[in-house]
């Protein structure tokens, strides 16, 4: 046998060897493995006296090629602790596919679909499983649930020694969880009350100048709600509805880089590489200097309220440690970013089923009236308990259309795997519960394609066939880690909805093409909007 096919069959040894080396020992990031599978092959080269170009690439495809089969052969072989989750080929053999899925914004869609054909379990990645079943809820995302997954990584700076909220893991997520709670409590939501009412007044100021035209409702709900929430983090300073618009390119900014963060999410371990890339950590430059800017704003302007950085900061001085300075911007700015997105998006969404069901939207005008008759003001925020049908019509459009389309991942702990809805799954695996696929289960929602508010009136009943599950409804997630401004939110939305409601007679602006207006909407872990929603507006 001469050198060469010696060195090829070698060659083929060595990528079967990595293959089971990696395997036993999980990188942690891209850089080594791949200097190693770089010099390898070149080590082998040297057994050869001067090798042609023939052969040096004869020799990487070879142990380019067996490695590569060694890994597609595992991952679809009755071995791998995931065989008995079903789902597509190409989702068992590499992520490869969700990454360019995601990048398209329609993960929450083509998830739906697997479950569609797969059932509560399907396997979306070779380490990785999506579940819409409701045991799972409690199991995964409850007390004594799993911790977060992989997923997250990539959304850390690594040039800061900062985090934020989001990213924090068990005990530091709940000493830092125990800062936003005081920062989201019934108290501090009553703070900021002044600046939501001068906000959404503010906002129906400029559509009163829009009246009798046509008008992007959902551009103006994302410009309230990002100056609120700039208001209510770092003391105001964005005023995108004064300008008319996001003249700074913060829009630009955040939804490129929510973009960007989420496809890199789906291949966690070469986060640490791609990132090294100036095209990559450019949008973490920017978004950092974003940052910086509006805490200096903040700190040089001050606040006529306790608004969100006061608590953040502990300026109340009640924890022992102090949190840092860096790690408070972080907080602020995934305040900005999580709480802006969201309550547009849901507005948003909500405006368009209303006014795709007219019945319903008089309806609500009506019970709107009924609770604000002429003289009192939607401001008030001490009767939204009496908002009934408006609060239901808000759990539909959330339901239909979560903020949160598909969420992140959760990473099963160590130590022998645990039973998930009756399945055993084994450790380390990724697992998604994605609000999309289970709030659309026909399992726990009679005819879940079907915008229908009296599903939230209905009072209980022994009809076997009719199935309104509330336990697998998490718009806001569930258990520790849930939103933490899911109050503020909902106060938010309802000063907001009512006030729209009782001032304006809206209908989808004439030509425009409306109907498959939510199709344009991305998933990209908080939902981005894609395209204006016209509507025509008049005063009542």
């Amino acid at each position: 046998m001469s050198a060469a096919p010696n060195t090829m069959l070698l060659a083929a040894i060595l990528g079967l060897l990595n293959h089971i080396y990696f395997h036993r020992h999980p990188p942690a990031n891209a850089t080594i493995p791949i200097l190693v599978l770089i010099i390898q092959p070149a080590f082998l080269l040297l057994l050869l006296p001067p090798p042609s170009l023939s052969t040096v690439l004869l020799t990487y495809t070879t142990f380019l090629v067996s490695l590569i089969l060694s890994i597609t052969a595992y991952r679809l072989s009755p071995w791998h602790p995931l065989a008995h989750i079903p789902g597509p080929t190409i989702n068992k053999v590499t992520k490869l596919w969700g990454a360019w899925v995601v990048a398209g914004g329609k993960q929450h869609l083509a998830w739906k679909r697997l479950h569609d054909k797969y059932g509560d379990f399907v396997r979306t990645g070779p380490n990785e499983i999506s579940i819409v079943h409701f045991d799972a809820v409690k199991a995964i995302l409850g007390t004594g649930g799993f911790p977060k997954g992989e997923y997250y990584d990539p959304r850390r700076d690594p040039t800061l020694a900062s985090t934020s909220l989001l990213l924090l893991r068990g005990d530091a997520h709940a000493s830092r969880r125990r800062i936003w709670n005081r920062g989201m409590s019934t108290e501090a939501i009553n703070e900021y009350e002044i600046i939501l009412e001068r906000r959404v007044m503010q906002l129906m100021d400029r559509l009163d100048g829009f009246c009798g035209t046509a008008v992007d409702i959902a551009g103006w709900f994302g410009y309230f709600a990002f100056d609120f929430m700039g208001d209510m983090a770092f003391g105001g300073g964005f005023d995108m509805m004064r300008d008319g618009g996001d003249k700074k390119g913060l829009w630009e900014l955040i939804a490129n880089g929510a973009r960007n963060i989420v496809i890199v999410s789906q291949t966690p371990w070469l986060s640490s590489l791609i990132i090294k890339l100036p095209a990559a950590s450019r949008g973490y430059t920017r978004l950092r200097g974003f940052g910086a800017t509006c805490a200096a704003n903040r700190i040089k302007r001050g606040s006529e309220t306790k608004d969100l950085w006061y608590h953040l900061t502990d300026e109340a001085g009640i924890e022992k440690t102090k949190p840092t300075h860096a790690d408070v911007v972080s907080d602020g700015v995934l305040s900005v970013v999580a709480g802006s997105d969201t309550t547009a998006v849901a507005l948003s969404c909500l405006v368009w089923f209303l006014l795709s069901h007219p019945d319903i939207y008089r309806r609500v005008q009506d019970e709107v009236g009924s609770v604000y008759p002429e003289g009192e003001s939607t401001l008030d925020s001490s009767k939204h308990e009496e908002l009934k049908l408006l609060a239901a019509c808000l759990n539909e459009t959330m339901r239909l259309q979560p903020p949160v389309l598909s969420n992140g991942t959760r990473q099963v702990p160590r130590g022998g795997g645990r039973v998930v809805a009756g399945r055993f799954i084994p450790e380390d695996t990724q697992i998604y519960i994605p609000p999309y696929s289970l709030h659309r289960n026909e399992a726990y929602f009679s005819d879940p394609e079907k915008f229908d508010p009296d599903r939230w009136l209905r009072p209980p009943t022994d009809d076997s066939e009719w199935k309104h599950n509330t336990g697998a409804f998490i718009p806001f997630s569930y258990g520790a880690a849930n939103c933490v401004g899911k109050v503020l939110a909902w106060r938010e939305m309802l000063m907001v909805a009512s006030t729209l409601l009782r001032r304006y007679e809206m209908r989808f602006a004439q030509g425009d093409e409306t109907a498959r207006w939510t199709d344009g909407l991305r998933d990209y872990f908080v939902t981005s909007m894609k395209g204006p929603l016209m509507v025509e507006m008049g005063r009542r």
